[in-house]
């Protein structure tokens, strides 16, 4: 069975040419969304997955139609090569059904595989250059050496954590992180 899908980002855009092109290539069934293609939840692509089975065809008019970015297509299409659905691309002129097609995905997978680890050694080389510069990682601190004392001693003269973390610039959650409830109660 050949199952369609179409997709537009607006519900003031028309999925005609989609449509038309999809009937045109044989497709027995075709579903379609008004939904950006960032968005998850898509229920006419999640119908069409519910429909094919092994030795079906999914078809699309173009790539961009299911998602944005490359891994995710890959991915998507390696689903359905594990479960035996060819994949079509109409205006791309993809077909999996055939050595080129499958040729074509398999180099973009490798690809997308390497572009994946080159970052990850960049992260991890940018890291080390950091550290050896002296520069740790994450957020800045809220809590200084300073704040840390102001707020040892406006707790300690009986001023509510509540007050003491607003004066401070900082939530209570942080104020007890750095200063448990025990340390400041003994104190006073």
């Amino acid at each position: 069975m050949l199952i369609g899908y179409a997709r537009v980002s607006t519900l003031d855009q028309n999925l005609d040419l989609q449509e038309k092109a999809l009937q045109k290539s044989g497709c027995n069934k075709i579903f379609v969304d008004k939904a950006s293609g960032s968005r998850s939840a898509r229920p006419g692509l999640e119908k069409s997955l519910e429909q094919l089975r092994e030795g079906d065809t999914f078809i699309v008019w173009k790539l961009d139609r299911l998602g944005r970015n490359i891994k995710d297509l890959i991915d998507f299409v390696k689903d359905l090569e594990a479960k035996k659905i060819e994949f079509k691309s109409l205006t791309d002129n993809i077909d999996t059904s055939t050595p080129s097609g499958r040729f074509f995905f398999h180099t973009m997978a490798a690809l997308a595989q390497m572009e994946r680890e080159l970052i990850i050694e960049r992260t991890k080389a940018g890291l080390k250059a950091a550290k050896e510069r002296g520069r740790i990682g994450g957020r800045k601190r809220r809590m200084t050496p300073n704040k840390l004392e102001s707020a040892k001693k406006l707790l300690s003269s009986g001023t509510p954590p509540k007050d003491v973390a607003m004066s401070l610039g900082v939530s209570i959650p942080t104020l007890y992180r750095w200063l448990p409830a025990h340390t400041h109660s003994e104190a006073s």
